[in-house]
């Protein structure tokens, strides 16, 4: 079990909560007595972290500190702040697909001191899915579901059920027994990943209303790679004077743009609509059904690999860890 910091692991101070609290007494204490009693050897980091404070430095030690630990364990388990979860999640399924154990990250919305606290189950649940022989690659336990690492999403900041996947079940709900799902589609992988940097890659969403002179301002200078959150299938206010055309430019100086969706269940196509045509013409890059988190830390880690132009958008369409449907027409989930 790696320690990364977060909410979980928390106790008050004079400026808010901040790590500090004894996990490892408490992690022993939590399994006296169980079959697990004994087995669970932990790390932490040395500068515990609010997850909000993550950065691509970070992915980069977890999956320095999981490759330095693994030959000495089966499982397993990353603990992490809730805020940028996901993120984690889907950067570590992208740089980890030939770690060949699973990796489940798990956290809490109220420390491990508090009564009622959520910590006991997530932890214990992503103990016994790390363990339980039915999963491969990086998961999320949390609010009593097993998610798959690239398509998770936090949905609440303060529900115990904070976490889902709105493309695709769950792999596991929990109760006795568990009840599992396979895993949709088949990832290609990554052999040899380069580790993980900071890029800049900006993240913007589109209003009604916005013109394209906030736009230009928001591209200066340019990034090196863009995430545009647009309406419904990526649709973007086509009429509005000169808007597509700004983004026309980004794309044409060599910066990727890669659309999304605001929705929460989306497959993006770009040009579909009338509204969407300007973009795919441009040659703007769809995010199929890939959450924000998962399209995010798939540029960066693409970024990372020394991608760009025609190779960066035709491996942004390629599934490496489970992290989009090729497949249109799949059912979502329910």
């Amino acid at each position: 079990m790696l320690y990364t910091g977060g909410t979980l692991g928390m106790v008050e101070t004079p400026r808010g909560l901040a790590p500090g609290a004894d996990l490892a007494g408490w992690l022993d204490r939590l399994l006296d007595g169980t079959e697990m009693a004994g087995t669970v050897g932990m790390t932490s980091f040395e500068h515990l972290i609010d997850s909000s404070n993550a950065t691509p430095d970070d992915w980069r030690a977890i999956v320095d500190d999981l490759w330095a630990h693994h030959d000495s364990a089966d499982a397993f388990v990353v603990l992490h702040g809730t805020d940028t979860m996901a993120y984690t999640s889907a950067a570590l399924s992208y740089a980890l697909t030939g770690f060949g154990k699973p990796v489940v990250m798990t956290g809490a919305q109220y420390p491990l001191g508090v009564v009622g606290t959520d910590a006991a189950p997530n932890v214990t649940g992503a103990l016994r899915a790390a363990t339980s022989g039915r999963i491969d690659g990086v998961a999320v336990f949390f609010g009593h579901k097993l998610l798959a690492g690239p398509r998770a999403t936090k949905t609440s900041s303060w529900a115990y059920q904070g976490f889902d996947s709105p493309a695709v079940p769950p792999l596991a709900l929990t109760g006795a027994p568990w009840r599992w799902t396979a895993p949709a589609g088949t990832a290609t992988g990554w052999a040899d990943p380069e580790p993980y940097r900071r890029h800049d890659v900006l993240v913007l969403d589109l209003a009604p209303g916005i013109t394209a002179s906030r736009l230009a301002a928001a591209f200066d200078p340019l990034p090196e790679a863009v995430v545009l959150r647009a309406f419904g299938t990526g649709n973007a206010p086509s009429e509005e004077p000169g808007l597509t055309d700004v983004l026309a430019g980004v794309i044409a100086s060599g910066v990727p743009i890669a659309v999304a969706s605001q929705c929460v269940q989306a497959e993006v196509l770009p040009g579909r609509y009338e509204a969407g045509y300007a973009l795919a013409r441009a040659g703007a890059i769809g995010a199929h059904d890939m959450t924000l988190e998962a399209l995010y830390a798939k540029l960066v880690f693409l970024l990372c690999q020394g991608l760009d132009g025609a190779e960066l958008a035709d491996a942004m369409s390629r599934n490496i860890a489970g992290e989009l449907t090729a497949n249109p027409d799949r059912p979502l989930a329910q």
